[in-house]
This record gives structure tokens, sequence and C-alpha cells, in this order.
């Protein structure tokens, strides 16, 4: 286990008390903003379907294309939350946190909506929060019984259990404090320069974006469309 890793799972039960808003419905309000759209990004179906004139009617080059630039925008929130030092932690974590969560469930919907996915459909948006934890997570936490499955089989399960939700919110809310978090105070504490912080931050969770992009390219299968 790195040493962000563990300081984020020292660090993830006192999230709370620094910024009482990072409950798990954060997850699920960060995945409506993005389905809905936010200040000056609109709704995560418009910009997919955008890409996909751009790219003339190619569903799999549109995919890439949505993934390209959440990753983007993944470093470019990376490398603000992170530039302040570890003074600013208590204010830029939660910020940091909320921004990536609403910039990943942005991208993944977007990857959804171009595969035929409804993401008006709650079995659909689970999938998309379960797709946040990446593919080794999912992978463990399915063979650990904490969440039920994979996000296809979440996405195409023959009816919506409504006991999950707040089962999957949980879980993904404490793994991304846990990665975020960590990686913060780990950067900050290892470095001591604010500057190399917000740069390894860019990186890091540019990086996070895109293989959680590549990941959802693979899980989610085309769905036929109406």
């Amino acid at each position: 286990m790195g040493v962000s890793k563990t300081v984020g799972k020292q660090l993830a039960p006192k999230m709370a008390g620094i910024a009482p808003g990072l409950t798990s419905s954060f997850v699920r309000e960060a995945l409506h903003r993005a389905i809905v759209g936010v200040g000056p990004l609109p709704p995560a179906a418009k910009a997919a379907d955008k890409q996909l004139e751009e790219q003339k009617g190619d569903v799999e080059k549109a995919v890439k294309e949505v993934i390209e630039n959440h990753v983007r925008y993944a470093g470019a929130q990376g490398f603000v939350t992170n530039i302040g030092g570890l003074v600013t932690a208590a204010v830029t974590i939660p910020a940091n946190i909320t921004g990536l969560a609403l910039i990943q469930c942005r991208m993944i919907a977007g990857i959804a909506h171009l595969r035929g996915y409804d993401l008006d459909d709650p079995r659909v948006r689970n999938a998309i929060l379960v797709a946040m934890l990446g593919e080794e997570s999912v992978t463990s936490m399915v063979k650990k019984r904490k969440i039920p499955a994979p996000p296809m089989a979440l996405a195409t399960a023959p009816v919506h259990d409504s006991g999950i939700d707040v089962i999957i919110s949980t879980e993904v809310a404490s793994d991304l404090i846990t990665k975020v978090a960590g990686k913060r105070l780990a950067i900050t504490i290892g470095r001591r320069v604010p500057v190399v912080g917000g740069v390894v931050g860019m990186g890091a969770d540019g990086y996070l974006t895109w293989k959680i992009g590549r990941y959802v390219d693979r899980e989610l299968l085309p769905r036929p469309t109406r």
C-alpha cells in the first residue's frame, strides 16, 4: 500500500469534520449536476452528442474525445486545488474531491450515453457511480461483497434495487475521499513546495481520470438504441 493511500485511509474518517457536506450524498449530487449540467459545463449527454457530431457519427472516436476532454478538465482542477500547500488543505481537499467527482461522473455519463444507456435510469446511475471506483477497486469490492456487481451488470439488471443506492454512494464517497485526501497530504508533507503539489496533483487527477475512462470504455458495452 502506498503512502498516499495509507494517509488517505487515516484522514477519511475526519473529513466530515473538515467539510460537513462531504457525506455519501455528495456523490449523488455530483452525478445529478454532471447529467443536467452545471455552470459552464453543459449536460453530459449534450456534450457527448457534440463530440459525436464532430466525429461524424463515429461512436468510438467520440468516446475517446470525451475521455481526453475530461482528463484535461481533471488535470486543470487538480492543479488549482493542490497548489496552495498544507495550510489550505482544509478548504481545497473538499473542493478537489467534489470537483473530481463531478468531472468523472460527467465523463462516465457521456460514455454511457454514447453507448446507448438511459441516464435517467437509476440502474445506470448506480453503474456510473460504481465505475468511478476503477477496475481494481470494483473487482476487489465485488469479491468482498461490499458492492453487488460491476457497472455493466448493474446497468443491465432486470430491475432496480433501491436498497443498494446508499451502499454504493457510501463506498464511492469513501474511496474518493481516501484517494484525494491521501494524495494531497502525501504530496504536501513529502514536498512542502506548494507549486510542486499543484503539478503533481494535476498529473495524479488526470491519470486517475484517464484510467477510469479506459475502464468504462471496456466495461460499458454498446446497448441497442430504440
